[in-house]
């Protein structure tokens, strides 16, 4: 995985989990599988999986995880259930730098950074280091402005077990204006990161983070159906989950059939040659690890 990482010039790495919510029984008191994945954001590829167990959280989880990649150099982004400071310390020991959400799970630091967001911007940030970057995007009948500021953690008072948040440089906020055709949506999220303050590249990752709730999960569910999958006897619901999760990466990398991962997938099986270069396909990106 380290071979494939560096000659693939992976960057940013999403980590987040996802319910199969057909997997469970309700005779046998079965809960639904919940898995973790980690997904290399520009190139498209899932990197690994782990299955999370019955009696706990993704919080134990993602070390798991992680240990079983090398992502030296990478930029790992998490959820707000992994903003833990064992796993930043984990991270910052594997030479990566995080980027965390914060929300209320941590709510004095979260509301100690809100709080000095909203003064420091009704002050125009005067005299404050910050870095500041926007971006609109039109599409789906929307149009999305999305503005990313990021201030040195110096620039702040000291924070709720500063400390012992191992590598935190900067804090981020993200202002999301969305205008559809009949209202107008405003969020605003929070984020600690190890990187320096640099809204373009913090704002980017941010944004990237986003594909693997659209590309994989989204994907998973409507092409492979994985919710509505009642396969739950022993390992078979993990253990599918795995192999969707390989089709998927192959029919991803795949570039000569330039349409969708559904017609891609009916393709493979109906044409033997398609199907041999979609493997042909998987073997070249894969070559490092043979």
């Amino acid at each position: 995985m380290q071979s494939l990482v560096e000659k693939l010039g992976v960057e940013v790495v999403a980590i987040d989990g996802k319910t199969h919510r057909g997997s469970y029984d309700r005779e046998s008191k079965l809960k639904a599988l919940h898995t973790v994945s980690a997904w290399a954001c520009e190139n498209r590829l899932i990197l690994g999986q782990t299955k999370v167990n019955c009696k706990s959280n993704e919080i134990t989880a993602i070390p798991a995880l992680l240990e079983t990649l090398d992502l030296s150099g990478c930029i790992i982004t998490i959820d707000a259930m992994g903003t833990q400071k064992s796993i930043a310390e984990q991270i910052i020991a594997g030479n990566a730098d995080y980027i965390f959400s914060l929300k209320d799970n941590h709510p004095t630091l979260h509301q100690q950074v809100k709080n000095w967001f909203e003064i420091a911007q009704s002050l125009d940030f005067k005299g404050v280091d910050v870095s500041i970057s926007q971006r609109v995007e039109k599409g789906h009948h929307r149009i999305e402005n999305r503005t990313c500021y990021t201030v040195p953690v110096s620039q702040l008072p000291a924070l709720h077990e500063q400390n012992q948040w191992a590598g935190l440089t900067t804090v981020v906020m993200v202002v999301r204006k969305v205008q559809h055709w009949n209202k107008t949506t405003h969020e605003v999220q929070f984020y600690l990161t190890s990187l320096d303050s640099d809204a373009n590249k913090i704002g980017s990752a941010i944004r990237q983070h986003w594909g693997i709730e659209n590309s994989v999960h989204w994907t998973l569910d409507v092409t492979f159906h994985e919710d509505e999958c009642r396969i739950h006897s022993m390992h078979s619901p993990q253990n599918f989950a795995l192999l969707r999760r390989i089709a998927l990466n192959a029919l991803d990398r795949e570039p000569t059939f330039r349409r969708s991962i559904r017609q891609k997938s009916r393709r493979a099986a109906m044409n033997d040659q398609y199907m041999v270069s979609v493997l042909a396909a998987s073997i070249a990106n894969y070559s490092p690890l043979l």
